[in-house]
């Protein structure tokens, strides 16, 4: 339960206690006042006399209990904002309220005793006016908390102007942490300078964790243990620089946003926002075209052996890949499924997904089947060459 709630409650239960307290007190008088004038109340109203207190109790005690809500609320909204407050305005609001209270207690102890005789009134007209000596008191106290000699303290500083930071940053999207592949290259230090993750990426990576579809929570978990491995390893910030990103929004757009506000550079995986952040003129590492960067320089007429794993689109051919899963599409490689065979590559072909590399089967003594014709691989000639034997 929240700790507000059971605060707000005992209040208005406390509130309650003393307005009932009140209504019983204040009931009594009036009944008393009107015996004292001699008027005839017959005898049901006298017997009535307590069920009139108890039924102006009840409502008093409602009203209080009402009240006390309401009453607790602007307390903690006050709170609130005195939360914030600089230590200077806080000590000169203390200061002014002790000092209101102790002129309260001086003026109001003459004041009761004077309508001693009244106690409702003299009650009333001493809480008057110490929340008038209260109030006059710490306005006066927050008008010189500028003083030097308040409280013997300097003049407060003036807050200086809030600046950019000035390190840049490399921001991270949600599918590039869920990727995972981004704590390995910044652990190797291929990403320079500091890491930010914003919390709204924080927040969409938490909202997938909690999916109840089991692919998107496995992801979203994985995402958040990448995170938490980097935190421990790594040196990053989270959601420090919120406020320069729009609070609404498409999260991809608050990346390119918040990117241009702090100069920084995004780290993702996603095509869509590598081409709208390069639209805008943000920076983007993308980590996929580090990995076919990176990926072994494959050339025509290369040998190298292959394990075929599966068939090709077409009638002949058998597909493998290579360790870092570069694509190999075999001539001839059907027939030869789940088995390691040696290709010789016949071209490489460059797409946006990736490298795709074509080859036909090389028999073990240096001949190349193609389409069901042996031919020589160190000649020019395609013409067939019989071997020695056949």
């Amino acid at each position: 339960m929240n700790p507000n709630k059971i605060w707000r409650l005992a209040f208005s239960l406390l509130v309650t206690t003393m307005g009932g307290l009140f209504g019983w007190y204040a009931s009594g008088e009036i009944l008393d006042l009107f015996q004292q004038n001699a008027i005839t109340l017959g005898k049901n109203n006298v017997v009535a006399g307590p069920l009139y207190q108890s039924s102006f109790v009840i409502l008093i005690g409602f009203l209080g209990f009402a009240l006390g809500g309401y009453v607790f609320r602007q307390i903690e909204h006050l709170a609130e904002n005195m939360r914030v407050m600089p230590t200077r305005e806080k000590l000169a609001l203390i200061a002014g309220m002790v000092i209101g209270l102790i002129l309260s207690a001086i003026i109001a102890l003459p004041i009761i005793s004077v309508l001693r005789a009244v106690p409702i009134v003299a009650v009333g007209v001493a809480l008057l006016i110490g929340v008038i000596l209260t109030y006059f008191s710490t306005a006066l106290t927050l008008s010189m908390k500028e003083d030097p000699l308040f409280l013997l303290q300097p003049p407060a500083a003036e807050p200086e102007e809030e600046t950019m930071p000035k390190e840049r940053f490399k921001i991270l999207d949600t599918n590039v942490i869920i990727d995972g592949r981004v704590a390995d290259i910044a652990r190797a230090g291929f990403i320079e300078g500091r890491i930010y993750i914003p919390g709204f990426v924080l927040d969409e990576l938490q909202h997938i964790a909690d999916s109840h579809d089991n692919l998107k929570r496995a992801r979203g978990r994985r995402g958040l243990d990448t995170l938490n491995q980097m935190d421990k390893e790594l040196n990053i910030t989270v959601r420090s620089y919120d406020r320069y990103a729009p609070t609404t929004g498409e999260v991809d757009g608050r990346l390119v946003q918040l990117a241009k506000a702090l100069d920084g550079a995004l780290v993702t995986n996603d095509w869509n926002l590598n081409k709208v952040a390069e639209i805008q003129g943000v920076q983007v590492l993308n980590i996929n075209e580090l990995a076919n960067a990176l990926k072994p320089v494959v050339l025509p007429g290369e040998d190298m052996n292959v394990l075929i794993v599966k068939e090709g689109k077409e009638p002949s051919q058998g597909v493998g890949y290579l360790d870092d899963g570069t694509m190999i599409v075999v001539e001839g490689g059907r027939h030869h499924l789940g088995e390691s065979v040696a290709v010789l590559v016949s071209s490489v072909l460059q797409t946006s997904a990736g490298k795709m590399i074509f080859a036909h089967l090389r028999d073990e003594e240096g001949y190349e089947v193609d389409r069901g014709v042996r031919a020589y691989t160190g000649s020019r000639s395609r013409r067939p060459v019989r071997r020695t034997g056949e």
